[in-house]
């Protein structure tokens, strides 16, 4: 076969495969007692992690970000859909869960709770190696996770105990539990957000350095739009079970198209112009309305826009198809379509 630049560059601008990939993902629980109907905590989410990309999930509490992300763990089997790893679905199996969670570690919001007070730092950090039982250098491994979590030299930590480290320190302590097992994807949830905002910057520039060093993936799961700006590569917006923006960040967080997604833009501090406020409560999971999901809750729709733009039914009545996980810009919103 004759190598030419325009195959190099042919092959250069086809994406990587997906290494992680949630296809029509459902995920429901049961409603209140005496309810027949079923809360959908996810309602059908395409979703693609390539090898070395950082993918940002965000959205508001309570929008199934974090039983989406424990989905993808593992953790809670889905109702409906499938999750692929590396081309393979994921077998549910105690031994293929086991070996599944090697290759993807999960990173807890708040380190204090992640971290038993009774262990040492250096005991938390080797957990991982004895549940999987390694047969390498258990101390040389522990000294290298610490390292690369910024926590050097890494012997002044060994004997510590989470009480007497900082809350940085402690989330470092958490990060490198997770890559002592040298995993290819981490989902960090709101991995910041218990931190001062000091020390946020320095472990978001940690994870950058991660990525770049050892080619790790991530998914992070926040609400925090400011954040997926200064560390993603792609953001995925999700309302009421389903993603309903999603694209390059800069695509998305620059020129946001679904009201949503302006309206958690407009409250960060830098935002031109003044605040959206939503109003009321995000639907009942269980009694997801028709038409757009956020309609009930739409500015567009309230402030006449969408009716000049002659949607205004479609937005009440007319369910939106869902997104594909290629990572192309998509939105769904009638409005947005139709401009």
């Amino acid at each position: 076969m004759t190598v030419t630049p325009q195959s190099v560059a042919a092959a250069a601008s086809v994406p990587a495969a997906p290494l992680l990939s949630a296809e029509g993902l459902e995920v429901s629980f049961p409603a209140r007692r005496g309810d027949a109907a079923r809360a959908r905590a996810v309602d059908g989410v395409d979703l693609d992690i390539r090898p070395g990309e950082i993918v940002a999930l965000v959205g508001e509490s309570g929008c199934g970000k974090t039983t989406l992300a424990r989905s993808l763990l593992g953790l809670v089997p889905p109702t409906a859909g499938r999750v692929t790893f590396a081309g393979r679905p994921l077998d549910y199996s105690s031994r293929a869960l086991k070996a599944y969670r090697k290759r993807v570690q999960l990173v807890l919001q708040d380190p204090s709770g992640s971290l038993n007070p009774r262990h040492t730092v250096y005991d938390a950090v080797a957990e991982g190696l004895r549940i999987h039982a390694y047969a390498g250098d258990e101390h040389e491994a522990v000294s290298t996770a610490l390292a690369r979590a910024g926590l050097r030299p890494p012997e002044r930590f060994f004997l510590r105990y989470p009480h007497e480290l900082s809350g940085g320190q402690r989330q470092r302590v958490v990060i490198a539990g997770a890559l002592v097992l040298e995993p290819e994807l981490i989902v960090a949830d709101e991995p910041v957000a218990s931190l001062d905002a000091s020390v946020r910057g320095e472990i978001l520039a940690l994870l950058l350095r991660l990525r770049a060093e050892l080619g790790l993936s991530a998914l992070v799961v926040t609400h925090d739009l400011g954040l997926a700006w200064n560390i993603a590569d792609r953001v995925a917006v999700m309302y009421l079970g389903r993603i309903i923006e999603t694209g390059a960040v800069e695509d998305v967080l620059s020129s946001p198209q679904h009201p949503y997604t302006q309206a958690l833009l407009s409250v960060l501090p830098e935002a031109p112009g003044d605040p959206v406020v939503l109003t009321g409560e995000p639907p009942d999971p269980s009694r997801i309305p028709p038409g757009c999901r956020f309609h009930a809750r739409c500015h567009i729709l309230a402030n006449g826009e969408a009716d000049r733009a002659g949607v205004a039914t479609a937005c009440r009545t007319t369910d939106l198809p869902l997104l594909n996980g290629s990572g192309a810009s998509q939105v769904a919103c009638h409005w947005a379509a139709s401009r």
